[in-house]
């Protein structure tokens, strides 16, 4: 699809009528007109949408192609038929797995069947996690993450807090969307088991097995033994396949069983089926792409640090978390690099918790990259100097040379997988006359290319004492600069300061750091 002049508006307005979601594809089609490539047209590189670029493979696609004129035209099987497959290539007990059309379909029904009158969340977050809740009149505890430590979720803190709220539902999601923070799973049982009280304890893994950071760090095993707890998983995010529609939740009988009873008889389509039934043949090329998934955050995590005023935060998801630099507007600067340069990204100023500083840049191949750390210097610099990186058959030379990393292949041999071409051209665009730049702070290039650093550390904060009066509001400190002697902060931290009842009935988010009255 192409944007010819005069259209490149019509795609950028669709950013400001929707406030909850960036446009999907289809919608930027439609702004297009549905016009043909036209001569300076540019395609666009969507760092927007969270998938995995590298699966399923081009066979994968092949096959599929073969089979549209059945998938679309057969009822799918039931729903039992394709969680039996599933459950056989996962190794999981039918009986503790439901299946939904999508990730949002099955918070849907979390709610409406599960949550009570309350529920604690850190922000920012999935933003379906906060708005679905009040959709349906409950009072939703938002516990903010602070920037100072990296937005990183301290587990002993979150405690206090729903103990502080009376909240009867926590969900906590891991890594985080948008951020990637991520917990370790010894934490992760520690907080359910902490929080064994509660009518329900939610663990979101949609991004988990993009995570490199233990080798198996899903509490799905250990959600199943326990009464409240729900460990919800996504397949489209993993597979490449959003338009498909399908999740699963694990819990133990009688909550996934409760969830399964209600869910449509036929709520995942032939599509799904389709896929999930090639799975077996194609787990290699699953593991090796999540691999190259990891090398490519690696590389474009430094990259994007090198970038003059631009903090980076450390992800375990497939996107990374940026913040602009200072009288930088992440609306004006998306605008731009979508008319400018053909790059879509994700500006976070409708996510509860973050503002428009913030982005979320969904990682990809590094040709993709350079595009975007083109645009983003030329906007933000006027210039076209960026971290460029070493050459191609250089760069997976400081990997080669670390002594014995954890279960990942030599970077030469990723390159087996080429990334998936997309069932349909992306949009085209036409390149718009560059403007002024956004960061008025004079720039200069340095003298020599940066030296890779394979991680963005933050020093933990100092552990300030609190007071006992519910009014006092603690300062936040600023971020520490200098090197970090840990890429997360410590798990332990003082307890916030108790918050004053809230009504009966008051069904209203409460922000951490605010007295609740």
């Amino acid at each position: 699809m192409t944007v010819a002049v005069g259209v490149t508006g019509n795609a950028t307005e669709l950013f400001r009528a929707n406030t909850a979601h960036s446009p999907s594809y289809f919608a930027l089609r439609r702004a297009a007109g549905g016009l043909s490539p036209s001569g300076g047209g540019r395609d666009i590189v969507d760092f927007c949408i969270p998938c995995n670029p590298y699966f399923p493979s081009p066979a994968m696609y092949d096959k599929l192609q073969e089979s549209m004129r059945d998938i679309l035209t057969y009822y799918p099987s039931s729903t039992d038929v394709i969680t039996n497959e599933l459950c056989s290539l996962l190794g999981l007990n039918p009986q503790t797995v439901a299946m939904g059309n999508g990730s949002t379909e099955l918070i849907t029904w979390i709610d409406h069947l599960l949550v009570r009158e309350s529920l604690a969340i850190p922000i920012p977050t999935f933003g379906r996690w906060t708005d679905q809740p009040m959709e349906t009149g409950k009072r939703v505890d938002m516990f903010l993450l602070p920037e100072a430590a990296g937005f990183a979720l301290d587990p002993a803190a979150f405690v206090a807090f729903v103990r502080a709220r009376g909240s009867r539902t926590a969900v906590i999601c891991n890594p985080n969307n948008p951020d990637g923070g991520f917990l370790p799973k010894h934490a992760v049982v520690a907080l359910m088991d902490a929080l064994s009280d509660l009518d329900l304890v939610v663990i979101d893994e949609s991004f988990l097995d993009f995570s490199d950071a233990e080798a198996w760090p899903s509490v799905a095993d250990e959600a199943v033994l326990r009464p409240n707890v729900v460990v919800l998983r996504s397949l489209g995010k993993n597979f490449g396949l959003h338009g498909i529609r399908f999740g699963y939740l694990v819990a133990n009988p009688a909550l996934a069983g409760k969830v399964r009873r209600m869910l449509p008889k036929w709520n995942l389509n032939s599509f799904a089926e389709a896929v999930v039934f090639m799975l077996k043949e194609h787990r290699e090329e699953y593991a090796q792409s999540l691999r190259m998934v990891s090398r490519d955050r690696q590389e474009m995590t430094w990259q994007l640090a090198a970038l003059p005023g631009l903090t980076v935060y450390p992800s375990q998801g497939n996107f990374v978390f940026v913040k602009l630099p200072d009288g930088v507007d992440g609306a004006v600067l998306r605008d731009r690099l979508l008319a400018e340069h053909g790059v879509l990204v994700r500006e976070c100023g409708n996510k509860l918790g973050s503002s428009s500083r913030f982005m979320r840049l969904v990682v990809r191949p590094q040709a993709d990259v350079q595009r975007l750390l083109t645009g983003l210097s030329t906007v933000l610099y006027g210039s076209t100097w960026y971290a460029a990186p070493a050459p191609a058959a250089a760069a997976p030379a400081p990997v080669q040379e670390q002594p014995a990393p954890p279960p990942q292949p030599a970077p030469q041999q990723l390159p087996q997988i080429q990334p998936a071409p997309p069932p349909q051209p992306l949009p085209q665009i036409q390149q718009a006359p560059p403007s002024q730049p956004l960061y008025e702070q004079p720039f200069a290039p340095p003298p020599a290319p940066p030296q890779p650093v394979y991680e963005v550390r933050r020093e933990p904060q100092p552990q300030q004492q609190v007071q006992p009066q519910p009014q006092v509001q603690p300062q936040v400190q600023p971020r520490a600069e200098g090197p970090a002697t840990d890429m997360y902060p410590a798990l332990a931290a003082e307890v916030p300061p108790a918050f004053a009842a809230v009504p009966s009935g008051t069904p209203r988010p409460a922000l951490y750091w605010q007295d609740a009255s």
